[in-house]
């Protein structure tokens, strides 16, 4: 399938997609047809065997959230802001929550709105040194939206995450990182790099294990204690009976390096 807005490439040795946001001039900032090429190209990505999925973006920014052009501000017809939200934005970072592989955000430049909020919703973030992050909607008389008010305080508490939403304020990627918010910091020229490297090393585990930890930690922010021991329960009966299990037993008996498929 052709793109305009969104790159998919696959390397077929390492299995990894690599899914590149392409509206440079715009700093990649969301409009509905470009979540429509994104929804797509993860489809895509799926069906072609990818094994771990790496989000980027081109150009001097990931992404700068939504596009402002590509909403009606004509009174009377003014856009529905729920309706794009509940239409796009929440479908995609639930999407990207629930893939049964591992997602990395390599985040260069502007990570902004819900273009950084994209970024937390992938399981691994690494950030390019120069890049940075902000909660911008308050600049423009909103909430953070796309998972932002819950993601933001999970990962760095609530009086971090008040102040990055009320002030509106840029942080670094180091200052990211110092906080817990992202995984990782590299030189900016390391960035492709390290993040493809990072995903070939992925794509090489048990993903399918990968998807029931994905499960389980994010269920734990709403579970009782008792019912994350019963999920941890239910998901470990599941994958004692994976081939993936069956594999890394033996290769652990046998002193080999496992050769995981997923299943």
């Amino acid at each position: 399938m052709q793109f305009e807005a969104i790159r998919m490439e696959l390397d077929a040795t390492s299995h990894v997609a690599t899914v590149t946001l392409n509206r440079p001039e715009k700093l990649n900032s969301f409009t509905r047809a470009m979540h429509k090429e994104l929804a797509a190209a993860l489809d895509e990505a799926i069906s072609a065997g990818a094994r771990a999925l790496v989000l980027t973006g081109a150009g001097r920014g990931f992404c700068a959230g939504q596009d402002l052009a590509d909403l009606s501000f004509e009174p009377g017809a003014m856009t529905d802001l729920g309706s794009l939200i509940d239409e796009y934005f929440n479908p995609l970072v639930r999407r990207l929550q629930a893939l049964p592989l591992p997602v990395i955000a390599a985040v260069n430049g502007i990570a902004a709105g819900a273009g950084a909020n994209l970024a937390l919703a992938c399981d691994i973030v690494l950030a390019a040194r120069t890049s940075s992050f902000a909660q911008s909607f308050v600049k423009i008389g909103l909430v953070p939206d796309s998972g932002g008010t819950a993601l933001l305080p999970q990962r760095i508490g609530m009086a971090r995450a008040l102040g990055l939403a009320i002030t509106g304020d840029k942080i670094s990627a180091e200052q990211a990182e110092r906080w817990g918010l992202i995984w990782q910091v590299v030189d900016d020229a390391e960035l492709p790099t390290s993040a493809a490297r990072l995903a070939a090393q992925l794509a090489q585990q048990p993903t399918r294990a990968i998807a029931a930890i994905k499960r389980a930690m994010r269920a734990s922010t709403t579970n009782s204690f008792d019912q994350q021991l019963d999920l941890e329960r239910d998901l470990q009966r599941e994958l004692g009976n994976s081939y993936d299990y069956a594999e890394g037993v033996q290769a652990f008996i046998q002193k080999r390096t496992p050769r995981f498929e997923g299943r």
